[in-house]
């Protein structure tokens, strides 16, 4: 008989997480706090960024992983910055261990403490889905309520890198591109660089893109229904103002964001929306 997935509570460093890995060795970890995936190792390696200076008590959001940015995108909004799904406690609410794949499912309801920020009735799932070199996260929300609701958001992946310096993204090429550092407006070019702070979105339907540091590739795709693509590294400068980041920090991370940033996701009543982010070693 073959051996079978595994799927175990652990803490790390105070906060409740599950495990889940594959007989082969792939593995993830995703705390309670903000259904946040804190790890993905494949091919024997971790493919996230998790700063060592995050508070990983509660007390602030987490900084690397996979945040799920929910109901709202960065500061575009009235709510605090990227919402309040990243920091309220998940529940486990399913799961599916097999002998070459898994998944885990967590899931977020409506409820006073949302009411108080944000006065809609929702069900938000986010479905972790593990084979060997791939991981797919889909993010599901649901109108639970009688009037309409709209959102944006994102799940805004921290990929691990030795040197941003060394990285090469492509697969944006001729997309609209929105600079948030310049407000300027232009089309993405066949390869991205990271020499200098760079805060881009690109809109539209995505290819797949292909994230190379050396000998390292991830391939990155996502659903149509994430309309924008959010590509985030610091630098100097702007890592130094993040008390959660160490000094170098931005050397060892690049965020290839799957988002809606500029138009929202509308629920009528009982509307169901999915979205989904797919990452492989390639």
């Amino acid at each position: 008989m073959s051996a079978r997935a595994t799927l175990v509570p652990e803490t790390h460093a105070g906060l409740n997480c599950w495990r889940l890995a594959l007989p082969g060795g792939d593995n993830l970890r995703v705390a309670e706090q903000g259904g946040h995936l804190l790890s993905w190792v494949a091919g024997g390696r971790e493919r996230l960024f998790l700063s060592p200076r995050s508070a990983l008590d509660g007390s602030a959001p987490i900084r690397g992983g996979v945040p799920v940015c929910w109901p709202q995108f960065n500061q575009r909004g009235d709510l605090p910055k990227h919402g309040f799904a990243r920091q309220l406690p998940w529940l486990t609410t399913a799961y599916d261990l097999g002998s070459d794949a898994a998944s885990l499912e967590l899931t977020l309801c409506s409820s006073e403490r949302t009411r108080s920020l944000w006065p809609h009735e929702f069900e938000l799932t986010l479905t972790l889905q593990l084979q060997p070199g791939r991981l797919r996260l889909t993010l599901g929300a649901r109108n639970t309520g009688a009037q309409p609701l709209a959102f944006t958001g994102a799940l805004h992946s921290y990929f691990a890198c030795d040197d941003v310096a060394q990285v090469l993204l492509s697969g944006l090429q001729g997309r609209p591109e929105w600079d948030a550092l310049t407000d300027g407006h232009a089309q993405g070019g066949e390869t991205l660089r990271f020499d200098s702070e760079f805060d881009r979105v690109y809109s539209g339907t995505a290819a797949p893109m292909l994230l190379r540091e050396g000998a390292q590739g991830l391939r990155i795709s996502q659903s149509p229904s994430w309309s924008d693509t959010v590509v985030w590294n610091p630098h100097v400068a702007k890592c130094a103002a993040l008390a959660d980041m160490e000094a170098d920090g931005w050397r060892r991370m690049l965020c290839v964001e799957a988002a809606r940033v500029f138009e929202p996701v509308a629920l009528a009543p009982g509307q169901q929306w999915l979205g989904w982010q797919q990452l492989e070693l390639a």
